[in-house]
């Protein structure tokens, strides 16, 4: 895990979800350019995040005053892709180099789950490129 440092907002945010929850929040983005807040959660406990009918969620929106995405930690760069592309069906990620160096990774998806994987306006597979450059410093992200 790369050494990220919290804002005294984004400390803040996860005493209060983890407060509602009783879920442990390994970290807090606040995306600004989507006006949303982005936890990640300890592994094995996304189910005590959301809570029952996603009342956790709904609560922590409300107080914060914006949308809250929950993503299940993960290991590796392409366990983490995964979870952040969740409920998408992936078949694959596999992490290459290009001609310029970057870390770009490629992630094979069901083709009737690519639009899921890609979200409403971009959002699901811009939080994955989101993670996937703070955890992994991986430049892209490509949906096929």
């Amino acid at each position: 895990m790369p050494n990220i440092r919290l804002s005294d907002e984004e400390m803040r945010y996860i005493t209060l979800f983890e407060s509602i929850s009783g879920a442990t929040a390994k970290d807090c983005i606040i995306d600004n350019n989507t006006n949303r807040v982005i936890f990640i959660i300890k592994k094995g406990e996304m189910g005590m995040a959301i809570g029952k009918n996603g009342v956790n969620i709904k609560r922590a929106t409300k107080l914060i005053g914006r949308p809250v995405e929950v993503v299940e930690s993960g290991d590796t760069p392409e366990e983490l892709i995964r979870n952040a592309l969740f409920p998408a069906k992936i078949h694959a990620v596999k992490i290459t180099r290009d001609a310029f160096g970057r870390l770009v990774a490629h992630v094979a998806v069901d083709p009737k789950d690519k639009g899921l994987a890609i979200g409403r306006e971009g959002m699901r597979i811009q939080r994955a490129r989101l993670l996937a450059k703070r955890y992994f410093d991986i430049d892209v992200v490509v949906v096929k």
